[in-house]
């Protein structure tokens, strides 16, 4: 693939800064390099050194789990970096767009407005599935990006992957950027597996969801070498703290963790479906793989209000477009469950 033909003139031309831990990647010495305070730290551990500026034992790390090479892994600070440079790295503001299909992710088109590049919208269909036909025929000259959500957020649906398919194939002029942060709660696999035969997909992934590591802000993206070198090449020196990646790194070891999360977070899942089946009030929940549920109520925006007043918060997508009367519901511990439920039978009641 000619990524020179997608990738902005002037970022393909970028010489990057260097940063002293560039130069020298080793762990023992005497540090008079990088203007850092020899004293150490006002805390138990100190962390006056400059980390890793390429997350090295990450990568491995997850390279290890995830089954793919370390120089097709980019470590940023939260999957909402990785949109961010995506988008500098291809669009020269409202000379370029990128195509969205809501309802989806609200930050790829807050990343689109802030670097004033031009999107193009395609609705979803009423079952929440890629409009195939009308995003071929509404992708323009200059369009760069196409994001896909799935398991898509606010829906929970996974995507046809037929359909995904149809779309990478015929779309090459750029990239198809496939967000896939809810995927541990799927039984989907992976596009990861696919990078080698479609050099025009990139994969994004989180820790923030079935890891459980929101805080930390680390996501991932998965690509060609070459697009890694760029992503690389204009993200910030040091765009993971060296906390983060300690505490990371000591997580990512610890893979019974995720198993019995994914495990314990989809069967508190099922019983709230369950549950919630039961009230008469509520319409439609609609089908989900990731870590909550989208459900249509009658009165949403009254329940939405009554479930605040008393401080169990949940999110109401009532006035994102085909998600009418749709509260999304985040699946807590099965106390936190029950007790939702039996505030909603109460509104009701």
């Amino acid at each position: 693939m000619n990524y020179q033909s997608i990738i902005l003139p002037h970022i393909w031309n970028l010489k990057p800064y260097s940063s002293a831990r560039d130069e020298f990647k080793g762990k023992e010495g005497i540090f008079l390099d990088a203007n850092e305070n020899p004293l150490g730290s006002p805390l138990p551990v100190s962390w006056n050194r400059y980390p890793d500026p390429m997350q090295w034992e990450i990568k491995e790390e997850i390279s290890q789990i995830k089954g793919i090479p370390v120089d097709q892994i980019f470590i940023g600070n939260g999957s909402d970096e990785a949109i961010d440079l995506i988008m500098r790295m291809t669009c020269a503001g409202s000379e370029h767009s990128i195509l969205l299909c809501p309802p989806t992710y609200g930050m790829y088109e807050v990343s689109a407005s802030i670097n004033h590049v031009s999107i193009i919208s395609v609705s979803l269909t009423q079952e929440y599935q890629l409009d195939v036909p009308k995003i071929l025929t509404s992708i323009e000259e200059n369009t760069r990006i196409i994001f896909i959500c799935s398991p898509n957020n606010p829906t929970g649906n996974k995507i046809n992957r037929a359909d995904i398919y149809q779309i990478i194939q015929q779309f090459q002029q750029g990239f198809v950027i496939i967000d896939e942060a809810y995927i541990d709660f799927s039984d989907e696999p992976s596009f990861i597996v696919e990078l080698e035969k479609y050099p025009n997909v990139i994969v994004m992934q989180t820790l923030s969801k079935a890891y459980g590591l929101a805080s930390l802000r680390l996501g991932m993206a998965f690509a060609h070498p070459q697009v890694i070198q760029i992503l690389n090449k204009i993200k910030p020196p040091y765009n993971i703290g060296g906390a983060t990646q300690t505490l990371v790194l000591q997580a990512l070891k610890n893979r019974e963790f995720l198993i019995n999360s994914v495990k314990q977070i989809n069967d508190a899942k099922n019983t709230l479906i369950s549950m919630l089946e039961r009230i008469p009030q509520v319409i439609q929940i609609y089908p989900s793989h990731a870590n909550f549920i989208l459900v249509k109520f009658e009165r949403a925006q009254e329940l939405f209000d009554n479930l605040i007043s008393q401080k169990i918060i949940t999110r109401n997508r009532s006035n994102v477009a085909l998600c009418e009367s749709s509260i999304r519901i985040t699946v807590g511990l099965p106390d936190e469950n029950q007790a939702l439920f039996q505030k909603i039978k109460e509104f009701y009641s």
